[in-house]
């Protein structure tokens, strides 16, 4: 996967994506058991996004016998960590002295264990370079 932004995607990529996470791998019978019979569609439609997913570079997929099995391309943490870098507009917007503020604040009103990890994996990232 590249830096580039990650590309949009739909409530049931995000499923797929989830389950994937879940299981480690899956075929389209199921992912559509675990995510789309709940929904009420069909596995047609979980296979289409499955499919998606593999366009965007999300999901690999290998043939075993007549199926395809899908695995995620991305790891959750990374998947979270590049979604956040988008919406505050990349690299460049972490450049934003009130995006990190707003982080700080964000970070700061949860509880001080949280920011002081915070400050640790600062401190340890200054120490790697």
């Amino acid at each position: 996967m590249s830096d580039a932004p990650l590309p949009p995607l739909g409530d049931l990529e995000l499923a797929v994506l989830e389950h994937l996470w879940s299981t480690d791998e899956s075929d389209v019978a199921t992912a559509h058991a675990a995510v789309g019979r709940s929904r009420g569609i069909t596995a047609n439609t979980v296979g289409s996004a499955l499919e998606r997913l593999h366009r965007k570079d999300l999901v690999e997929r290998h043939k075993v016998s007549h199926r395809y099995r899908y695995r995620a391309a991305i790891d959750r943490e990374s998947f979270c960590s590049r979604r956040m870098l988008d919406a505050v507009g990349g690299p460049d917007g972490l450049r934003d002295a009130g995006v990190l503020a707003a982080f700080v604040d964000a970070v700061g009103e949860t509880d001080e264990a949280t920011l002081d990890r915070l400050s640790a994996l600062i401190e340890a990232r200054r120490g790697r370079e």
